[in-house]
């Protein structure tokens, strides 16, 4: 269901999927700054304090860098949608609408 709103509200509209386009693209970027630092650390601190960093706030903080992932790589696949959009209607020949026959 989702795909196929998408696709008429925010793909028919080549505007609206430069801007989509945007917007995906700071999202993806302002969720994985740093994730891999963060993430990083977080192991470390599992790692060096056991069950003891995990009950204080660790296994919170290591669930919630896994959704910010995952929100991340959800943003960059809506930017890859909507650039395939946006090269296929920059690059693509316009669609002849005639007859179909070239008269010579």
């Amino acid at each position: 269901m989702l795909p196929r709103w998408f696709q008429r509200l925010v793909l028919s509209r080549v505007w609206l999927s430069f801007v989509v386009l945007g917007l995906s693209f700071f999202a993806f970027g302002v969720g994985s700054l740093n994730l891999f630092y963060l993430l990083r650390a977080n192991t470390n601190l599992v790692l060096e304090n056991g069950w003891m960093a995990l009950a204080d706030g660790g296994a919170e903080q290591l669930l919630e860098l896994l959704l910010t992932g995952y929100l991340s790589m959800a943003a960059y696949v809506v930017f890859k949608a909507c650039e395939y959009r946006l090269a296929h209607w920059l690059g693509d020949p316009p669609k002849d609408h005639g007859a179909g026959t070239d008269a010579h």
